[in-house]
């Protein structure tokens, strides 16, 4: 958040980072997968007017991490998904603001077709938002 605007000097290298680290699970407590979508979100919330060439990556990445936590047999307590889905969830709302409402867009097709009931609230609150 120091960064402010600036942090777009860095949005190559953060967004591997940050899709790094979403992708793997790191125990229990989740800590690595908290602390990474809430950069992610100080990040869209600071150089939102750079997002929206992001958005196919980070949007793919969002939603393998919801589909991943949501289907995750192992010892995380059900505060942490939840922790972790409504992260997940508000980063998709920030995009979709930056992006003018492509995210809703493209998330349609798999709301439609989505039939988990978790991750299907997780799209219906990013379709709802304002």
């Amino acid at each position: 958040s120091r960064l402010g605007i600036h942090v777009s000097r860095h949005l190559k290298r953060l967004e591997r980072v940050v899709l790094g680290y979403l992708e793997v699970s790191d125990g229990p407590a989740e800590e690595a997968r908290l602390a990474t979508l809430a950069t992610l979100r100080c990040a869209i919330e600071h150089a939102w007017p750079r997002m929206p060439c992001r958005l196919p990556v980070l949007l793919r990445a969002l939603l393998r991490m919801l589909w991943d936590v949501h289907t995750e047999q192992g010892p995380t307590p059900e505060a942490v998904r939840t922790t972790l889905l409504q992260g997940a969830t508000e980063c998709l709302v920030l995009l979709d603001r930056c992006s003018k409402g492509q995210v809703k867009v493209l998330l349609e097709g798999v709301y439609e077709s989505c039939e988990e009931g978790r991750v299907r609230e997780c799209i219906r609150k990013v379709r709802e938002s304002t």
